[in-house]
């Protein structure tokens, strides 16, 4: 984010209109073949985000380019601050398979700055139906707004451990590595063990392996 000429730019226009209650939202798993898509809605308190956070924007950005350690380091600082707000929505499989994955990612969006205070949102990617608060959809926003950045870190944190259960549970499947993407170790292991409850039914190649045929 450091070639950003203002990492602050969205939040401070939406604190000029005066949303000082302001919301960046992020999800993470729309294109795995199993678990949940989950959703992060972040609040900054606006004093914190510019005092205690400001020396290290360089380093907070989308959180898939930033290495597991960094994104865990975050997740914990984010978490334990008292000057930071956070909601989280998760949606499984089988409501996935239900409504589809776009209407669950909404959904879970919805849930999740439904937990905060929010009074505005700023979302990443295109608008989304059915927030409880009004919104400006950034595309590559988790990589442009401090505040979306920090959703998609307690997102995609929130998620990996998730997906790290689920390898308890199933551990001939290979979840803790993958998250449930369609790897090459993960349809080896579909084809060889058949879906189980924790995958998307609905979503190739699952449905395929399903109806009996070979991906």
């Amino acid at each position: 984010m450091s070639d950003h000429p203002d990492v602050l730019l969205y939040e401070k226009e939406a604190w000029a209109s005066g949303f000082l209650r302001l919301a960046g939202i992020d999800e993470a798993g729309r294109g795995p073949l199993a678990g949940p898509v989950v959703a992060a809605a972040v609040v900054f308190d606006p004093d914190y985000i510019q005092a205690e956070l400001a020396p290290t924007f360089g380093r907070l950005t989308d959180s898939k380019a930033m290495p597991e350690k960094a994104r865990d380091e975050y997740f914990r600082i984010l978490t334990e601050s008292e000057s930071v707000a956070i909601g989280v929505g998760i949606i499984g499989p089988e409501e996935i398979d239900r409504i589809n994955i776009l209407k669950a990612t909404h959904r879970a969006m919805g849930m999740a700055v439904g937990e905060t205070d929010a009074r505005f949102a700023l979302v990443d990617g295109l608008p989304v139906k059915g927030l409880p608060c009004g919104h400006r959809a950034i595309v590559k926003g988790d990589a442009l707004s401090v505040s979306i950045s920090a959703a998609s870190i307690i997102a995609k944190v929130t998620r990996d451990r998730l997906m790290v259960e689920l390898d308890a549970e199933y551990p001939e499947y290979g979840f803790a590595g993958h998250k449930g993407y369609g790897t090459r170790q993960h349809l080896a292991a579909l084809k060889k063990h058949g879906a189980t409850p924790a995958h998307r039914q609905s979503f190739r190649p699952v449905a395929e392996l399903n109806q009996g045929e070979l991906f």
